[in-house]
């Protein structure tokens, strides 16, 4: 089961501002990966469930993260349907992020308290995941709606918590406009944990890259 609450997990991503997510089907490589982002200050990983034996890789990292990693809140992605979501918390999920909005995989996470972020493209959506106890929605894909579109649904709903994912950079220029906009922290996946730098295992390289961009969020967050 998880070991941190849905609110514990959703105060971490208002904190830390930023999601990293990624997949790879080696668990040593995922878990120097997991690692050099923990080093880098994160404190929250989504894995994301696209290959497969994807659920024997999260296990085995999920592990690692409870024996060497304190305070690193691991969760899984891409998941969509309530079965898959209901497996990944078997295995000590902290949170389950979808591409789609489904209300068994709502009914399925609240049974056991863990935070699930649904992808909303609608303020229908985000109005009825939100009345299913939803804390952070996900906005996707994000480059479709662009930073306006959470300015705008902030205007008649300042309570909801926005996190877009898809099209967004770690450059100052990319986390100002989305931060600025009213996002509560982003999804950050390839552009973070980019092929080249898995290819290489440029572990340091990424461990640095995590910590530009967390800092580059404390000081948007300060102005």
């Amino acid at each position: 089961m998880a070991k941190y609450s849905r609110i514990e997990v959703a105060q971490t991503m208002k904190d830390n501002g930023m999601v990293p997510l990624f997949f790879h089907s080696d668990i040593e490589i995922s878990k120097k990966v997991l690692k050099a982002c923990y080093d880098g200050g994160s404190r929250l990983m989504e894995f994301t469930s696209r290959g497969d034996f994807a659920f024997e890789v999260f296990g085995a990292l999920n592990k690692y993260a409870l024996a060497e990693l304190p305070g690193m809140m691991l969760g899984v992605g891409s998941v969509t349907d309530a079965a898959a979501a209901s497996l990944y918390m078997q295995l000590g999920a902290n949170f389950i992020v979808t591409p789609v909005f489904r209300e068994d995989i709502a009914i399925a996470c609240n049974r056991r308290k863990v935070l699930w972020s649904p992808g909303c493209g609608t303020l229908s959506e985000i109005a009825r995941a939100e009345e299913l106890g939803c804390e952070v929605v996900k906005l996707f894909p994000a480059d479709i709606y662009g930073p306006e579109f959470i300015k705008a649904i902030k205007g008649p709903c300042p309570w909801t918590t926005i996190m877009p994912t898809g099209g967004v950079y770690p450059t100052v220029e990319s986390l100002s406009s989305w931060l600025n906009a009213g996002a509560t922290c982003v999804g950050l996946g390839s552009q973070l944990i980019s092929k080249d730098l898995l290819d290489k295992q440029d572990f340091e390289g990424l461990k640095n890259k995590v910590s530009d961009v967390l800092n580059i969020i404390k000081d948007i967050r300060k102005k």
